[in-house]
């Protein structure tokens, strides 16, 4: 399998939206693997995380995209934490993807 394509959108099990610049960005910064519920690559396809704390590993968990489950996700990720705030309304992926919230610019 190829990397996950940059940015990688994690969720965590409080169901928070973090945008990371990239894999390797992710792995530095995520520290508790049993916080990951899931996540996606800019290309929405699915990533798994494995490792220990502070010592993270994502993969791509499948090749097929998950283009509605990301957008739904994100969706929630707006109702909950960003109250009065909407999600991107791009039609293209790629458009709404570089339109969300990244962590660590």
């Amino acid at each position: 399998m190829t990397a996950p394509t940059a940015p990688v959108i994690l969720f965590d099990d409080d169901h928070y939206m973090y945008v990371l610049k990239d894999q390797a960005f992710a792995e530095a910064w995520w520290e508790m693997p049993d916080e990951f519920t899931v996540g996606f690559d800019a290309l929405a396809r699915p990533l798994s995380m494995t490792g220990e704390p502070l010592d993270v590993r994502l993969a791509l968990a499948g090749e097929e995209p998950e283009e509605a489950e990301l957008r739904r996700l994100v969706a929630d990720h707006y109702r909950s934490h960003l109250r009065g705030q909407m999600p991107p309304q791009a039609t293209a992926l790629a458009d709404f993807v570089a339109a969300l919230p990244r962590e660590g610019r």
